[in-house]
């Protein structure tokens, strides 16, 4: 992601989420780097349409998905899928041997995504989100299944 992709992310986050980031969220992300993991997915098409993001934070040994969405129209295409997976790869890469992340508990496309990939749910925070108030989900990946996932999506090509 570049600065540049800001106001069509933004227009996706706002179509997204009940309480989106707001602009302000995403450029403090731009300054946050290296921790900071912000990855677009782009349309075949002329010019540089942005019809998916995923915004990660890696420390240590750690990655933690913060947000991840995708053009409706675009919607049930494997895009959320392949951001996952190349922001998983890239943190992999500099280190991360687990994942975890949070996802409200009504978000089913997002629970099955998760789990298809191997995410487990470990925890509930209750009413952790807003605009309803809702429970997240802890959803975490270990070490093994990692890399498990990423040796086998790097061997059909997913990346």
């Amino acid at each position: 992601m570049v600065r540049d992709d800001l106001d069509q992310v933004m227009a996706i986050e706002e179509r997204s989420f009940s309480t989106p980031w707001t602009r302000n969220l995403f450029l403090a992300e731009f300054r946050n780097r290296p921790i900071s993991l912000m990855l677009v997915a782009l349309s075949g098409g002329t010019g540089r349409e942005v019809v998916g993001y995923i915004v990660c934070w890696v420390f240590v040994d750690e990655v933690h998905i913060l947000d991840l969405a995708t053009k409706e129209w675009f919607r049930r295409q494997g895009i959320g899928r392949r951001l996952v997976l190349a922001a998983l790869g890239t943190a992999y890469q500099g280190g991360a041997r687990k994942a975890f992340l949070e996802v409200r508990r009504s978000n089913a496309s997002a629970l099955a995504l998760y789990e298809g990939l191997g995410f487990l749910q470990t925890q509930v925070r209750s009413e952790y989100y807003e605009n309803p108030v809702e429970d997240a989900i802890v959803m975490t990946l270990d070490t093994e299944i990692l890399r498990r996932l990423l040796a086998s999506s790097h061997d059909d090509d997913q990346f």
